[in-house]
C-alpha cells in the first residue's frame, strides 16, 4: 500500500466552488445592509431571519408572496443584462402581497446556478436589494445553490419569497366591490415578468437579434408599486380590490376580485396607449387582442377597483404621489353588451 498523500476528489472538483459562495457573501453585505428594518434581529449569514412584528398593529396579519422571474432570465442571461432582473424578483412578490393592503417588510432570495459567477450573482442580488429598498422591506437572507449537471454553466434561476403585516380590520377583500365602482390603473414599465416563453418565440420566428432599445424595453424591471400604494390607503377607504396584472393578464387576474357572479369588470381598450414594445409583439407576431390581455399586462400594471364617488379624489391623490393613474372602467352587470373598443370580464 502506498505511503503517498491521497489525491482524491474534492467538491470543487465536482463543480462547487465554497471559496467563491464566501465571496459572495462578504460582497453583498453592504447591499444588504442598506436594506435594514429596526425590526430586524438577526444578520445576513445565519441559518434564519429573525424579526419581530412592525410597531404599531393591534391585530397583526402576516400575508405571504412567492413567485420568481420565469424566463426572462433567458434574454438577461444571452445577453449579459443582469442588473435588471433581481427587482424584477422583489416585485412579483411584494405586488402580490400588497394587493390585501399589506406592508410588505421581510424578503428573502433563493439563487440557482450551475456554477457560481461572482460577479453575476453580486450584479443580481444587488438588483435584488435595490428592489427591496423601493419596497421598504429589509432583505433578511436567502440561500445560494451551484448545481453542476443540473443547470448549464451560465443558467442561473431566481426564487422569491416575501412577507408583509396588514392590520386585521384593514385587511382588502373584494366583497364590498359593487356595481357602479371605478377601475383605476396604473402605468406598467414594459411586459414586467411574464410572457417571455411567447416574447421569445416572437424573435425567434423574426429571426431578429434585439437590438439595445428593444432589449431596454423587454428588460425594463418590473414597476414595484408599494410605497405609492400605501401612501393611497392612508388618505381613503374608498379602495375595495387590488389586482397585480401578472400572469394571465387581464383576463385572468381582473376576474380575481368579482365575488358575485352577476357582476363583471367592463374595461376600455382605448383608455390607455399601448407601449409601442406590446404594439411590435403584437403585429410581429399576428397575436389576437384577447391573447395579448391574457398574456400581457399591455401597459397596466396594477388596478384598482374605488367608489364612484371616490375616483376622482383617488385619481387626484395618485398623481400629487408621482403616478400617473388612468381609469380604464368600471363594475357592471355581468349581461351587459361591450362596444367594440371594451372586453367584458366575467368571473371565472
Amino acid at each position: 500500500m502506498s505511503d503517498s498523500p491521497s489525491t482524491g476528489l474534492s467538491y470543487k472538483d465536482a463543480g462547487v466552488d465554497i471559496q467563491a459562495g464566501a465571496e459572495l457573501v462578504h460582497r453583498i453585505g453592504p447591499a444588504c445592509k442598506a436594506t435594514h428594518r429596526p425590526e430586524m434581529l438577526s444578520n445576513l449569514g445565519g441559518f434564519a431571519a429573525m424579526t419581530e412584528i412592525p410597531k404599531g398593529y393591534q391585530q397583526p396579519v402576516l400575508v405571504t408572496g412567492t413567485d420568481g422571474v420565469g424566463t426572462k432570465l433567458r434574454l438577461a442571461i444571452d445577453y449579459n443584462r443582469h442588473d435588471g432582473v433581481g427587482q424584477d424578483l422583489v416585485a412579483m412578490c411584494v405586488n402580490d402581497v400588497l394587493v390585501t393592503g399589506a406592508e410588505p417588510f421581510i424578503f428573502l432570495d433563493y439563487y440557482a446556478t450551475g456554477a457560481l459567477d461572482v460577479d453575476t450573482a453580486s450584479t443580481v442580488i444587488a438588483g435584488i436589494a435595490k428592489g427591496c429598498e423601493i419596497a421598504g422591506c429589509s432583505l433578511a437572507g436567502g440561500e445560494t445553490a451551484e448545481m453542476p449537471g443540473f443547470y448549464g454553466k451560465d443558467d442561473y434561476d431566481l426564487a422569491g419569497f416575501c412577507v408583509g403585516v396588514v392590520e386585521k380590520q384593514n385587511i382588502i377583500t373584494p366583497q364590498k366591490v359593487d356595481i357602479g365602482h371605478a377601475i383605476i390603473g396604473l402605468p406598467s414599465s414594459g411586459p414586467h415578468s411574464n410572457g417571455y416563453a411567447l416574447i421569445r418565440k416572437v424573435i425567434q420566428q423574426q429571426a431578429i437579434q434585439p437590438n439595445e432599445d428593444m432589449l431596454n424595453d423587454l428588460l425594463a424591471p418590473t414597476r414595484i408599486y408599494v410605497k405609492s400604494i400605501l401612501t393611497l390607503l392612508k388618505e381613503t377607504t374608498g379602495v375595495h380590490a387590488m389586482v397585480h396584472v401578472t400572469g394571465g393578464g387581464f383576463y385572468e387576474n381582473l376576474p380575481r376580485v368579482l365575488h358575485n357572479p352577476e357582476h363583471a369588470a367592463l374595461i376600455d381598450i382605448d383608455s390607455w396607449n399601448w407601449p409601442d414594445i406590446f404594439s411590435w409583439l403584437q403585429q410581429a407576431g399576428n397575436i389576437s387582442q384577447q391573447e395579448m390581455l391574457t398574456t400581457f399586462n399591455c401597459g397596466i400594471g396594477f388596478l384598482l377597483v374605488v367608489e364612484a364617488t371616490e375616483a376622482d379624489a383617488v385619481l387626484t391623490s395618485l398623481a400629487q404621489i408621482g403616478e400617473h393613474p388612468i381609469r380604464v372602467g368600471s363594475i357592471v352587470s355581468a349581461n351587459t353588451t361591450p362596444s367594440s373598443s371594451q372586453i367584458l370580464l366575467k368571473k371565472n
